[in-house]
């Protein structure tokens, strides 16, 4: 970089120099006060009215104030390595988070405000966002990457359903808008988990890189766009449940055979790895008790999707932002031993509460426990990387 730019980076404050920066911070402290908040009105410790209703609330605020920020955050830190242009910072950046926690706010906080208001500030963050990440995209000349525009316009769409549930007072408005967003994230992390996973794994553990299958690939992504479409378009109430059954098992079979290919035994020394690995496993996991319901067995919707939401997305999140926020503040990629005890905290909290419908006693009392987990797990990541955040890059590069 120049002198000049290099005095401009100087200037600005270390957590506004990367998306990456304020988005995980915020994120990470928003998703264990949001569960924390979630666990004690469960039990019954304090009452809440947030906009829509409680259930609405953590539903839209696990997956539009949580995930979303972090995806945000790491397609705009991602965006500077395929370009090599400067990614978003400073005053956008600022502007952009201020949003997003405008939004935090409302939520909570504005239930007795007019629905159109809360939903505008809320709708307003990813659209921000696929613009930032769009024009930089376009300036550099690229098309690959542009494929997630859409993608945050189609979330834009999925998180309008939630608010039009709200607004208009039909309550399958928003579960149709909350499942349409689980698939979507799915889909995209199945994407990105296939094209980064062979590589992490080849590299963190010094063994040859698995070369992709390119029919696998394709049957596994085209069974997932296809379970997308299909929830999209309310196609899944015309078809006979045996069908959507087999469709979801054999989405999981696909993509497990994907998982396995890339050997996860070889990562069991590498925190960062196995944390990735296994939380992809959720994957299979979450549409192997889809296509169970959909087979009349025993199984709730709720317990299949948060197998698709806490595990494979909250622990792919925390193995992502452990990660990335080491790598891109110049950093060796070795992380502090607490982070290993994070992972396994958040993977014990979400497998008690997949497993919560089959244990005995109260099914709260081990809500309870998985929210404790959460909520420590993700405590931990805000100890760890609050210095690692909003701190200058350890080898004195910008970003």
């Amino acid at each position: 970089m120049q002198i000049t730019d290099l005095q401009q980076e100087e200037a600005l404050k270390p957590l506004l120099r990367q998306a990456f920066r304020p988005l995980f911070l915020f994120g990470a402290l928003f998703s264990l006060l949001a569960m924390l908040l979630w666990g004690l009105a469960l039990s019954g410790l304090i009452t809440l009215q947030p906009y829509g209703d409680l259930l609405f609330w953590h539903q839209h605020e696990m997956l539009f104030g949580f995930v979303a920020a972090i995806i945000v955050g790491f397609l705009l830190t991602a965006v500077q390595n395929w370009t090599g242009l400067r990614a978003t910072h400073g005053g956008p950046l600022l502007w952009l988070t201020l949003v997003w926690l405008a939004a935090r706010a409302l939520m909570l906080f504005g239930g007795s405000l007019p629905g159109v208001v809360v939903a505008a500030v809320d709708l307003a963050f990813l659209p921000l966002a696929a613009l930032l990440f769009g024009r930089i995209l376009l300036k550099a000349g690229q098309s690959r990457n542009l494929f997630f525009v859409p993608v945050l316009l189609l979330l834009t769409a999925c998180n309008a359903l939630m608010h039009a549930g709200v607004i208009l007072e039909q309550p399958l408005y928003s579960q149709h808008g909350m499942l349409n967003t689980i698939w979507l994230i799915t889909l995209v992390m199945a994407i990105v988990s296939g094209r980064v996973l062979p590589m992490f794994t080849a590299n963190g553990t010094q063994t040859p890189r698995i070369e992709a299958k390119p029919w696998l690939d394709k049957a596994a992504l085209g069974s997932l766009w296809l379970i997308f479409v299909l929830h999209f378009f309310l196609l899944t109430n015309w078809l006979p449940a045996n069908l959507m059954a087999l469709l979801y098992a054999a989405a999981s079979l696909l993509c497990l055979w994907r998982l396995l290919r890339v050997k996860i035994w070889l990562t069991f020394r590498v925190p960062l790895l196995w944390s990735l690995h296994i939380a992809c496993y959720f994957i299979p996991v979450g549409l192997a008790l889809f296509a169970a319901k959909a087979a009349g067995l025993a199984v709730s919707q709720s317990t299949a999707i948060h197998a698709l939401t806490a595990g494979a997305m909250g622990v792919m999140i925390l193995a992502m932002m452990a990660r990335v926020s080491l790598g891109h503040t110049g950093r060796m990629l070795q992380p502090r031993p607490v982070m290993a005890a994070a992972f396994v905290l958040l993977i014990a909290a979400v497998l008690l509460r997949v497993l919560a419908q089959w244990l005995p006693g109260f099914a709260l009392y081990w809500y309870q426990l998985a929210i404790g987990g959460w909520v420590l797990a993700f405590g931990c990541y805000c100890l760890v990387y609050w210095p690692v955040l909003t701190t200058p890059r350890a080898d004195g590069r910008p970003g």
